[in-house]
This record gives C-alpha cells, structure tokens and sequence, in this order.
C-alpha cells in the first residue's frame, strides 16, 4: 500500500500524459483524461500526506533493491507538503485552462505536456538519488520550454530561448556536481551521501557544494541569475504563466533546502553565511525591479525573485524557526503566486492588455474579482490576518533570535516594498479611470470559469491565515523532521519507515 502511494504522484501523469497524446485529437476525451488525471494526482497527493503525517517518513527502492542501490523514492513530511501543494495548484490550473486554452494549444499537445511537467515536479520532490532529481529536472525543463513557446510568437520564443539556455547552464553545472561528487563518495543516493560526507574532508565537501548552489540558484532565480525570469514567464498564456510561477523556481528552492540540510553540512558557519547575503540581495534586486515595472505579470514575475530571498533566508539562517518560516514560506507563496497570474489572465482577457495605463476601473465593473485579486496581493505583501503575515513573521522573529538584525531590516523593507507595488497594481488596475477603451474579449467558457480557481485559492489562503496554528505546527514538524538526518538516514538505507 505505502509502495503504490509513493509512487502514484509520478505514474499517475504519466499515464494520463500518454493518453492524452494518443488522444489528443479528440478534444472532449482529451479534456475528460485531464481533469480525470489532476483530480486522481490530487487523491494520491492526499492519501501520501496523510500517510506520512501519520506514520513518519516512508521509502522504497525500485526493483526491490536495497538502497542505496537502485531509484529510490522517499517521503518526508517536506516532500509531502510539497506534492500536495503542488498537486493543488496543478488541479486548478487545469480547471482555469479548460476555461483560457484555446484549439490551438490544445492542437499543439498542451495538456499531455502540462501532465509532464507535474510529473517531472512531483519526480523531484520524492526521489531519493541527485541523479534522478537531475532527470526530473530535465524532464521539467523539456516541458516547460515547449510551453513557453507553445503559441509561437516573437515575444513567447524571446522569452522561451532565454529560459531553455540558462536552464541548460543551471543543468551544466548540476551535471559537472554530479561527476565530481560521485567521483568522491561513489554514491548519489542522499541518504548515503549524508552518511559518507559526514567524515569527508569539509573543505572539499564545501567546494562541491558551492557547484549545486549554483545549479539551483539559477533554477531558483536567485541573484545574480536571475533575470531569464521576468523575460520569460510573462509571455505564455496565463495558466501556463501561474503554474511556472508557482512551482517550477520552487523546486529549485526545495532542492536547496533539501542538500543543505541533508548533504553539505560540513561547514554551516561558511555555507550558510553565503546563502543569507545572497537570500537578502535576491529580495532586494526583485523588489526593486518589481517596483520599476508598469506591467501587470512583470510586476508579479519580479516578484517571485523577491519571495525566493525570504525563502533562502531561512535556510541560511539554520534554526528550527528559521526553517520552519521558509516551509511556511514555501506552500503559503506557492498559492498566493499562482493566484495572482490566474487574476492577471483574467485582467487581460477582459480588457485587452496587461499594461496597467491601459487598465482601471476594475473595482466598480468587476466587484468580485477585485476582491479576489485584494486577497492574495496583500497576503503577499504581508497583511494580518492573511498567511504572508505568518510566513513573514516566523522569519523575521528567527532573524532576531539569531541577531541578524540587517537582514530583518532589508526584510521588512523588502516587505514595505512589496506593499507598495501590490498597491500599485490596486490603483492602477482596478481603481482609477480607463483613459482608453476595452480590448479585450471574453475567453472561451467566459471569465467566470476562470474565476473557479481564483476563488479556490484564494479561499485556501484566507483559510491558511485563519488556522495559521496548525500550519505553523506543519512547518515545524518539517523543520525538526529535516534537521534530525538520523531519521531520514534510517528511513532509506534501512528499507522502511
């Protein structure tokens, strides 16, 4: 049982991707097997977190090897939390699709490719081996560049060709890590890794670990790499936008939390210290440029950079409360991202334009979807009682614990700033006069479809803040889970829970 819900979140959208490609002339089916897979991808998602919730970490060995031998699969509570959150937005972003897609990226294989872009998200969150973790990698890269171009535009294959080649950079140098790190230990499977590292040389442990924070800071879009960002993910459509805006940087972001508290803790004083001045120069460049912006998705894709740094700022810090915030962190912006891409989409069918001196007037035509979108922009911004209040809070009361009080201060800047621009889209968009007329049109299935999945999230977020106690319980659990390696050590090389 436990074996066939490990390994259900990854079958699940391959399955249904290789229907739909053999289907996918046949429109009706093809949509059928699309709601179909997300909604049996979100089951297993559940059924595996309550799982793991209740009985502790779980892992299995294809083949019935013994680890670290083999692919494995392992199951914490971080990895959980993720593949449920994940499954989540995949769900609703299928939903906003049936309602925003047109026949011509249907034509073109938009959802099989959609199914294995979970796939390869959901790989990566439950693989037990950096290797594999490098092939879910490519499988997410492969989809996703074929999505970013799907329509086929100038602007979609700028924005496409900038993503795919400093993806293959970040891919380079994962490859290079790779060689070098099993050239060393003679083994990838993390658990082991953990266990053989431990009484490495710590200057070479060190050294190869500066090689992946770089493979994952760029798939993370963390600074100084971060600009194929806001050049790509503000030219797909919509839901193609929301999905890469909440998942995809935040698998590099996991992967991250997942070698540096697993793998290269040989020298944390050293480590750790670069990755909070980067997290705090990352948050600093992406509010900036968030703040600069006129445009409704750059403004929001500048954004993601930001949020990345609050992230990253609670691994560096290291602390129990610190990872717990970057957890909390994790799942309350994966929501809130997604969110605000589906609301931009809508924007932009209704009015024609993404650009916010084309827009306004908002908040008296469309009432409702402006209290959607004022949900998730000042959760993002950090306004109590929504979830970004809680996220940030935990951060910042570490960042004190800690006495970094420089970066708590670039962070409620960081934070004053987002608010400001949230504001600015606000005014913008959904407050002042129209000084041109209505270009937009109506999608197909209309913009109340779309606004199925607005409502979903945002409804999750409102409810995140509400029951912020037993999230923030979630989180820890996590943290504690992910510092004690012992457990996870047992866990895999010990074949069981």
């Amino acid at each position: 049982m436990t074996k066939a819900l490990l390994f259900s979140p990854v079958l699940i959208p391959y399955f249904t991707a290789t229907l739909c490609f053999v289907c996918h002339k046949m429109k009706r089916t093809q949509r059928v097997l699309v709601v179909s897979g997300a909604l049996l991808h979100l089951a297993a998602a559940i059924a595996l977190f309550v799982q793991v919730r209740g009985h502790g970490i779980i892992a299995h060995t294809a083949g019935d090897w013994s680890a670290p031998f083999g692919i494995t699969l392992v199951a914490d509570l971080l990895s959980a939390i993720m593949v449920l959150v994940s499954s989540i937005i995949f769900s609703a972003t299928v939903v906003y699709a049936l309602f925003s897609i047109g026949e011509e990226e249907e034509h073109f294989f938009y959802y099989p490719l959609m199914h294995t872009l979970i796939l390869g998200i959901s790989w990566a969150f439950l693989t037990g081996d950096l290797f594999n973790m490098y092939v879910s990698f490519e499988v997410m890269l492969i989809s996703s560049f074929i999505l970013l171009g799907l329509r086929g535009g100038r602007f979609q294959m700028e924005g496409s060709m900038k993503y795919f080649l400093v993806n293959l950079l970040s891919s380079i140098f994962f490859l290079t890590g790779l060689g070098i790190l099993y050239g060393y230990a003679g083994t990838l499977n993390m658990a082991d890794l953990s266990v053989k590292l431990a009484t490495a040389d710590p200057r070479v442990v060190t050294l190869i670990s500066m090689i992946f924070f770089v493979a994952f800071g760029i798939k993370s879009a963390l600074f100084p790499v971060f600009s194929w960002l806001p050049a790509a993910y503000h030219t797909p459509p919509a839901a193609t936008s929301a999905i890469f805006a909440g998942l995809l940087t935040k698998v590099g972001v996991y992967a991250l939390i997942r070698s540096y508290t697993l793998i290269f803790v040989a020298e944390v004083e050293f480590t750790h210290q670069i990755i909070v001045v980067i997290a705090c120069l990352t948050m600093l460049t992406g509010v900036l440029g968030a703040y600069s912006q006129s445009d409704f998705r750059r403004i929001l894709s500048f954004h993601i950079i930001s949020q990345i740094g609050y992230m990253i700022w609670g691994l560096g810090m290291f602390t129990q409360l610190a990872l717990a915030g970057s957890i909390f962190y994790l799942f309350h912006h994966i929501i809130v991202k997604s969110n605000l891409f589906f609301i931009s989409g809508i924007v932009q069918n209704l009015h024609g334009s993404y650009k916010l001196d084309r827009l306004g007037y908002l908040f008296r035509n469309k009432l409702v979807l402006s209290m959607l979108f004022f949900i998730p922009a000042f959760s993002l911004a950090g306004f109590p009682p929504l979830s970004g209040f809680f996220a940030k809070f935990l951060l910042v009361k570490a960042g004190v614990d800690s006495g970094a009080y420089w970066a708590v201060i670039i962070a409620l800047f960081v934070g004053l700033m987002t608010a400001l621009s949230m504001t600015k889209i606000w005014g913008g968009a959904f407050l002042k006069l129209r000084n041109h007329p209505v270009e937009g049109h109506e999608p197909p299935g209309g913009a109340k479809g779309m606004m199925v999945s607005v409502a979903i999230l945002a409804t999750i977020t409102v409810l995140i803040g509400i029951f912020s106690g037993p999230m923030f319980s979630l989180a820890y659990d996590a943290a504690t889970q992910i510092l004690d390696r012992s457990v996870y050590i047992t866990a895999v090389l010990g074949g069981g829970a």
